[in-house]
């Protein structure tokens, strides 16, 4: 939980510098992948704890850390409006649905990697497996063959 939130805190201070800077939130684009993949993380954290069995509840302390972030967004959505040029919001909020979604399709190609990788395996295993008991039904063929 500590990682996503330093992780967030770094990223929203670049952020920061680069709508400060020049009013232009694609300068900004891999900090913005990364607080938004630092709210995820946590995000899926905080979820995956609770439908764990072994879930040693700590909510108090998850909730503040959701919290910490939402103030995070809150914060830049204020200095963006103020300090940005217009429709800067609109273009993160954008922005930050184009991170989200590219992170989950690489999320479902990864998963889709391991899959055919596990499916792979099992039939080259069933080759083998198949190839080897061909090998032995021959080998006693013959063997049975000559002592007949």
């Amino acid at each position: 939980m500590l990682a996503e939130i330093a992780a967030a805190n770094a990223a929203f201070g670049i952020i920061k510098q680069a709508v400060q800077n020049s009013g232009d939130i694609a300068k900004a684009g891999a900090a913005i992948a990364n607080f938004v993949t630092a709210k995820e993380d946590l995000q899926q954290k905080v979820t995956k704890k609770k439908s764990s069995a072994f879930h040693q509840s700590n909510d108090f302390e998850e909730f503040m850390a959701l919290e910490e972030i939402k103030q995070m967004e809150q914060s830049l959505k204020e200095y963006m409006i103020m300090c940005g040029r217009p429709g800067l919001w609109n273009d993160w909020v954008r922005f930050s649905a184009e991170a989200r979604v590219a992170r989950q399709e690489a999320e479902r190609e990864r998963q889709q990697q391991i899959h055919d990788m596990i499916e792979y395996t099992m039939i080259g295993a069933l080759v083998i497996g198949v190839a080897i008991i061909l090998i032995v039904l021959i080998y006693f063929g013959i063997s049975y063959r000559g002592t007949g």
